[in-house]
């Protein structure tokens, strides 16, 4: 990094969605934007890898942060990158219960233009059997944290959410470009619209219940009726079941 680009900035560390790095949030510079700092060694500056070469190819289609600056070495990589507008989507409902109505219909219709970017244009691939093999090789590395399974799941171990997985296919595709963590976190808010996502780092192409399926899952926390209404504003005449429980366990490897 340059040193002269960090300069006057106040570091506060993010500790919301690190998986295994650190990111620092750059503020009160006189005169600078809001930045935001990823770094991580090993697998995770692969991670980080991922996510850069993903942001500056969705910035034609999507408000992401911009790239500010981006080292790379054998083991080791750094991610400077601008702040978006607004708070979380998950921020926004927690603190304002009278907006989440009004967050969901949002969401969704962020969602459903992530969807109608031209798959034909995008080169990241996302296929679950693409993921499979990477849950495998997590799974076998001992990678996977079996204490963080979602309730569902709790005092499963890797295995078994293997095996059920194992029996829910072979799936139907339906491919379009997907975020890959289309969670609450990861959606900024401003001004009652989505300002736009981060954490793009799996990106790529996938069937579409990818998103709906970590989407959905979030909204649990905050009621049923909010899960129904984010499907109805999507547009999913028919709820695939079956779908939406695969893409949550493959995501419980991750």
């Amino acid at each position: 990094m340059n040193a002269q680009e960090l300069e006057g900035y106040e570091w506060r560390r993010d500790m919301v969605g690190e998986s295994g790095g650190a990111v620092y949030r750059l503020h009160h510079k006189a005169g600078g934007p809001d930045l935001f700092l990823k770094h991580g060694k090993d697998a995770v500056a692969d991670d980080i890898t991922d996510e850069m070469a993903r942001l500056r190819w969705l910035g034609a289609y999507l408000p992401v942060p911009a790239c500010v600056r981006f080292t790379r070495s054998a083991d080791e990589a750094s991610l400077l990158m601008t702040a978006l507008p607004g708070k979380t989507a998950y921020q926004v409902m927690e603190q304002f219960p009278a907006q989440r109505m009004a967050v969901v219909a949002a969401i969704a219709k962020f969602l459903r233009s992530i969807h109608a970017i031209p798959a034909s244009a995008c080169p990241f691939t996302s296929h679950y059997e693409y993921r499979l093999a990477r849950a495998r090789e997590r799974l076998d590395a001992k990678l996977v944290d079996e204490g963080d399974f979602d309730d569902a799941r709790a005092g499963w171990t890797g295995e078994q959410v293997w095996t059920a997985l194992q029996a829910l296919l072979p799936l139907a595709p339906d491919p379009v470009v997907t975020h890959g963590d289309y969670s609450l976190d990861n959606i900024l808010i401003c001004d009652g619209e989505v300002a736009g996502c981060i954490d793009v780092g799996r990106a790529g192409i996938a069937d579409r219940y990818q998103d709906i399926a970590i989407a959905w899952n979030c909204l649990e926390e905050f009621g049923a009726s909010l899960q129904e209404e984010f499907l109805r504003q999507y547009g999913i005449p028919h709820f695939d079941r079956e779908k939406l429980n695969f893409h949550l366990m493959l995501d419980e490897f991750f």
